[in-house]
């Protein structure tokens, strides 16, 4: 039905048009002429109705699509907005964790370049005090103090100072002068074993403070200062000054550092060393070998109370065979003492009151006279278990 409007105009103008033809052929121009006028009033007012008609109906058709598409996109927007709420919540937590992260980032950074500040500072004052410990060890007596110092704390955490006589206790005069160890280590059994810390460090000192180029050869000749101290050791025979010590002596190098650097340089030290009878010792093994000595010393303590142990238990058996004694003398005196007890009931019972009952008997008294019985139990002796 929405058809008709569109199909009436164009109906009416080929009846028109057909009506003009015939007429055409008729000839009759006057005719055609009205008749043209006629349908050209037809005409425009079938357009006029026929617009009219279209501008109504798109209104309406306007409208109610302009209604649907409304009614569609507040549909799709709330549906848009429902799917994108989550994410929004999620974006907002995410923004949140974000911002503190960030502030954490930044409080740890801070804390983080206050560390590495005072790292740089803590450096820098390592650096000076070292070249000033540097600078002290060049003199002779502040080196050798510093020595005595590490090898009083080795002892320390050794646990050996109960059994260690350092320089200022031991002396020893010998034909060509005075020897003075710094540590004498007392053993078990008497023994004793020498300790000298007085090693050359001049060389290495030098290589750490002089130019990289120079380092190497600075350290060959503390290599080579460390080998001449070890001759040195080994021709002043400790172990002929000091009574019942080993054929060697222990050479103290206060470092790690120094051992180290001595032996990659000349690796055959020890073995060199040990033929001149002189054992080089860093700190960490020289804690070795007063451990094993405090070993040592632990069991000859338990030996020494073994021994002790065994004479208090031969005293106390003495004692206790002498207390033994005392009591059989005592279990023997109850025995006569119960043997006269019986014999002395026996001779009241039949001598005196066989006649003390009569009394009774006869009506002088109306009491009567208890029965008295031995006594039939012995003291236990010692061995008794009963």
């Amino acid at each position: 039905m929405t058809e008709l409007p569109f199909l009436l105009p164009l109906l009416v103008g080929a009846a028109l048009g057909a009506l003009i033809t015939w007429l055409a052929m008729r000839g009759a121009a006057a005719e055609r002429v009205r008749l043209r006028d006629a349908f050209a009033a037809l005409s425009a007012e079938a357009l006029r109705r026929n617009n009219e008609t279209f501008l109504q109906l798109a209104e309406t058709k306007l409208g109610e699509f302009q209604h649907t598409a409304v009614v569609d996109l507040e549909a799709r927007r709330a549906a848009v907005d429902e799917l994108v709420r989550p994410i929004r919540a999620s974006l907002e937590r995410v923004d949140g964790k974000l911002q503190e992260v960030e502030l954490a980032r930044t409080g740890a950074y801070a804390a983080l370049l206050e560390q590495v500040k005072a790292m740089t500072e803590t450096q820098h004052r390592l650096q000076t005090e070292t070249g000033n410990l540097a600078k002290a060890l060049r003199a002779p007596s502040v080196r050798g103090r510093w020595g005595e110092m590490q090898l009083r704390r080795v002892v320390e955490m050794a646990g050996m100072l109960e059994y260690c006589d350092f320089e200022e206790q031991v002396t020893v005069a010998t034909a060509d002068g005075t020897l003075r160890p710094d540590l004498v280590v007392r053993l078990p059994g008497g023994k004793t074993v020498v300790v000298d810390a007085k090693a050359p460090l001049a060389a290495y000192l030098d290589a750490l403070d002089g130019p990289e180029g120079d380092r190497e050869l600075r350290l060959r000749d503390h290599a080579r200062q460390v080998r001449d101290h070890i001759v040195r050791l080994g021709s002043k025979g400790y172990w002929n000054q000091f009574r019942a010590a080993p054929d060697f002596v222990v050479m103290f190098l206060p470092g790690e550092t120094f051992f180290s650097a001595a032996c990659e340089q000349d690796p055959s030290l020890i073995e060199f060393g040990v033929g001149h009878q002189v054992i080089p010792a860093s700190p960490t093994t020289l804690i070795s070998l007063l451990r094993a000595v405090a070993y040592g010393w632990r069991q000859e303590q338990i030996a020494r109370n073994a021994q002790e142990i065994s004479e208090l238990g031969r005293q106390l058996h003495d004692r206790l065979a002498t207390m033994a004694g005392h009591f059989e003398d005592v279990r023997r005196g109850l025995e006569r003492a119960v043997e006269g007890y019986n014999r002395a009931i026996g001779s009241l019972e039949t001598r005196v009151l066989v006649s003390a009952r009569r009394f009774r008997e006869l009506g002088a008294v109306a009491d009567e006279l208890p029965e008295l019985t031995p006594l039939d139990q012995a003291p236990r002796t010692p061995q008794d278990t009963s």
